[in-house]
């Protein structure tokens, strides 16, 4: 009870001393930002509450500037804990100059709009279940859960912004089978699966996660946000390249797969990917050739495992170098039943935004599909490097600086940002 007092007595001395009108530095380096999760919640917040909301890319590791800061913003910046900085308007609008200059690899991009934003979750998922729900509750930041009934009918166009749950869109359940195919929750989960099927006027799960794939697929081309993690990354574009191929075997769904399946494969449909090979083998935990998780867990040490964040133009390269900002260029690796990306199979028109350089794997990949933007990043949880079925959830209190939930974060706030034309 003592320590609460503390808490609000601190708060209302530092509500007398802030300004009730002026310039806000909201900086985001590691030694200026206490915590830099809440920090986007609350530049969400202020950007759908109509405040002038400005990125610094590449300015103390992406900091944010809020042109017409008052007390009640300030109040929220002291309420979430947000490290904040007031400013002069000379000084701020200086600063913003600067960062303009051609002579340096900075620039400034206004914030217009905040995204409304979908996550692709089925019932009954528990919120530590995915990486993205986690950090976005923890921020603050609003969103719905949608699921296949609701894209197949059309709702995708009610929102900007859609993360694809830890998915598989091939229809054969996390290839799980080979370790948990007496599990209760397996079982319990494959009958619902194909339950849910049937509702919806298909007789196969992996038909309906294909026709939801290609509904998704059309969201992007006609301008909508794609983020996705883990399984839901890989697996998404194997299904694009099967579309009207059965690649699951008898345990999947009743029958074998198609003769000569792989063969078939229309790589042209996909995101990211192309020149991958099917992994058949309903024993092993793997999809196809574009994970390379399993050579990974040979080769790496814990301790050893970051990635790297590559440097973009802020001035010409707007999109990546937006999606890169950080306080840190290394950021911890984990693991994921996907974790990381075979550079053999990526599409000369994919972005590689993060490799290991020990594997020379990639782990964080972006690009374009028609008018909209696609980011694929590997593994399931930035702060647990090896989650298993049935760990813990992260309690991301005590991760309020974590370089690697502050991209997700990046891909939530980047349909906020006033872009340039897309490169031909």
């Amino acid at each position: 009870m003592f320590r609460f007092k503390k808490h609000i007595t601190t708060l209302l001395f530092s509500l007398l001393l802030a300004p009730s009108y002026g310039q806000v530095l909201i900086p985001m380096d590691y030694e200026g930002q206490s915590d830099h999760l809440k920090a986007y919640g609350l530049v969400y917040q202020a950007i759908s509450s109509g405040y002038d909301c400005h990125w610094l890319l590449n300015y103390r590791g992406g900091s944010f500037a809020i042109l017409d800061a008052d007390q009640q913003l300030i109040q929220q910046a002291l309420l979430k804990g947000v490290s904040y900085e007031n400013s002069s308007a000379s000084a701020l609008l200086k600063l913003m100059a600067d960062l303009k200059s051609p002579s340096t690899n900075t620039n400034t991009v206004e914030l217009e709009q905040v995204p409304s934003i979908a996550v692709y979750s089925p019932e009954g998922k528990q919120p530590w279940d995915d990486a993205v729900t986690l950090v976005l509750t923890y921020a603050e930041i609003p969103f719905t859960t949608i699921y296949d009934a609701a894209i197949l009918n059309g709702d995708l166009e009610n929102y900007d912004w859609l993360h694809l749950h830890h998915e598989d869109f091939t229809g054969q359940y996390g290839k799980f089978y080979g370790a948990y195919r007496d599990a209760a929750w397996y079982i319990n989960q494959k009958a619902q699966f194909e339950a849910d099927a049937r509702a919806l006027g298909y007789s196969k799960v992996s038909q309906v996660k294909g026709a939801v794939a290609k509904t998704i697929s059309s969201y992007v081309n006609n301008g909508g946000f794609l983020f996705a993690m883990c399984s839901a990354t890989d697996s998404y574009d194997i299904a694009l390249a099967a579309e009207g191929i059965d690649i699951c075997e008898s345990m999947f769904d009743g029958d074998p797969s198609a003769p000569a399946a792989a063969l078939k494969l229309d790589h042209s449909k996909c995101f990211a990917f192309e020149n991958f090979q099917l992994e058949s083998n309903p024993l092993r935990y793997e999809y196809s050739s574009i994970d390379i998780t399993e050579k990974r867990v040979r080769k790496l040490k814990e301790n050893q495992d970051y990635f790297e964040l590559f440097d973009f133009s802020a001035k010409y390269d707007v999109v990546p170098t937006i999606l890169v900002q950080n306080h840190t260029s290394l950021v911890k690796s984990f693991y994921g039943q996907t974790t990381a990306y075979n550079p053999e199979t990526l599409k000369s028109s994919t972005t590689v935004l993060g490799t290991n350089k020990i594997d020379k794997a990639a782990r964080y990949i972006h690009g374009t599909f028609g008018e909209g933007y696609w980011t694929f990043y590997g593994g399931h949880d930035p702060e647990d490097y090896q989650h298993r079925v049935g760990d813990d959830p992260t309690d991301l209190t005590n991760h309020p600086n974590s370089a690697g939930y502050r991209l997700i974060l990046n891909n939530i706030l980047f349909p906020a940002a006033k872009k340039p034309p897309q490169k031909t």
